[in-house]
């Protein structure tokens, strides 16, 4: 279940996106849907939530949404460069005009010096406009990682209206 705030959030999202005419994709990994089951939790969110992609293995973020495979495997799943292809493919496969993509380490395990767990990835896509990517660290445990992805998801999202 979503914490009020977050349900609070993504309605205050979903009629900015309306009053603007925008259109929502989202392509997550490490949140397993979470952004989109948000949005959707909303009734009548439909005219602003077109699809969303949860491409939770490589191959699906390749089949899916086009992220090419010798990308990930040169830098791994999370990194700005696969999340900046997430967003993108996710634009290109849907009717949305913004997309957000996250990817990232969301625990307990599965972290390294380089990629610690609470490393999550962001891409933002517009139609138009150039990738926005970011890298955050977030504290705490799984659920709290992936609560504080969608937050900042969405932010980016309500920044880039």
């Amino acid at each position: 279940m979503l914490p009020d705030s977050t349900l609070i959030e993504a309605e205050s999202l979903l009629a900015a996106c309306r009053t603007k005419g925008i259109m929502l994709a989202t392509a997550e990994s490490c949140t397993g849907g979470l952004i989109a089951a948000a949005l959707t939790a909303i009734a009548g969110s439909s005219d602003v939530v077109d699809r969303g992609f949860v491409t939770y293995s490589n191959q699906a973020k390749n089949e899916m949404i086009g992220v090419p495979l010798p990308l990930i495997e040169a830098l791994g799943a999370v990194s700005e460069p696969v999340a900046a292809a997430m967003a993108e493919g996710a634009l290109l496969r849907s009717r949305a005009t913004i997309a957000v993509s996250v990817t990232g380490v969301a625990g307990p395990g599965g972290g390294s010096a380089e990629k610690p767990v609470g490393l999550v990835c962001f891409g933002l896509a517009r139609t138009g406009s150039s990738v926005i990517t970011e890298r955050q660290i977030f504290a705490g445990d799984r659920p709290a990682i992936r609560a504080a992805t969608v937050a900042r998801a969405f932010e980016m999202i309500r920044g880039a209206l």
